[in-house]
């Protein structure tokens, strides 16, 4: 697949949800953001918006599940109309189950790992996945600063992918913008989720374009 850029509804106008979806049309996702305000200090949208959100735009869903006990509800995200549910490693009881569950109702499974959370741990389990996301900021809320510390860790997580063999992408959330999009991509990184730099730009297709291309030029892949 390449580069891809997934534009984050975080940082979108949530009274015009539909609307703010046709302006990423470059986008090759849609990332939705969902907190529950236990597991993060944050509460943002449920399974309800994802359905509605899945009827009103052609793009494929992206589903980041920020939320506590995600064994019982990432496969209902599936069925909301999700193309991809990511669940968070520290509030996942069975992740094993919970991919293959996901991965059996349609949907691509992805484990999501906070910024002190390392990937070594989960090595034996990648098979089960079809995408890791590397948080490089602490989830919760959009508009925060890259924390650098994360690029070993990117790197890392490419080295083990390589290692086995697997077709495995690799995303990164948090502070992603023409500034840091091309370190993230040299450590290994290919998907991008950019929720501000996107949202807040004069022309969010164009910046797509333009953070598509940086990483794209900076990749070894």
């Amino acid at each position: 697949m390449g580069i891809q850029i997934a534009p984050s509804i975080l940082s979108a106008d949530f009274a015009r949800l539909a609307d703010e979806a046709r302006a990423v049309s470059h986008a090759d996702w849609l990332h939705v953001d969902v907190m529950d305000n236990h597991f993060v200090p944050n509460l943002t949208i449920g399974m309800p918006v994802v359905e509605s959100l899945a009827k009103a735009t052609d793009q494929p869903l992206d589903c980041h599940l920020m939320i506590e006990d995600p064994d019982r509800w990432a496969p209902g995200y599936v069925e909301a109309g999700a193309s991809s549910v990511t669940f968070h490693v520290e509030a996942c009881r069975a992740p094993i189950r919970t991919a293959r569950e996901i991965r059996a109702k349609g949907a691509r499974a992805s484990m999501a790992l906070r910024p002190a959370t390392p990937i070594e741990p989960y090595e034996d389990i990648l098979a089960e996945l079809d995408m890791v996301l590397i948080m490089t900021v602490e989830p919760g809320f959009g508009g925060q600063k890259f924390l650098d510390v994360c690029l070993p860790k990117i790197r890392r997580t490419r080295e083990l992918v390589a290692k086995h063999g697997l077709d495995i992408w690799i995303q990164i959330d948090g502070g992603v913008s023409a500034e840091t999009i091309e370190r993230c991509a040299e450590a290994g990184a290919d998907v991008f989720v950019a929720g501000s730099a996107v949202y807040k730009a004069d022309d969010p297709n164009e910046m797509i374009d333009k953070l598509r291309h940086l990483a794209t030029e900076a990749s070894p892949l």
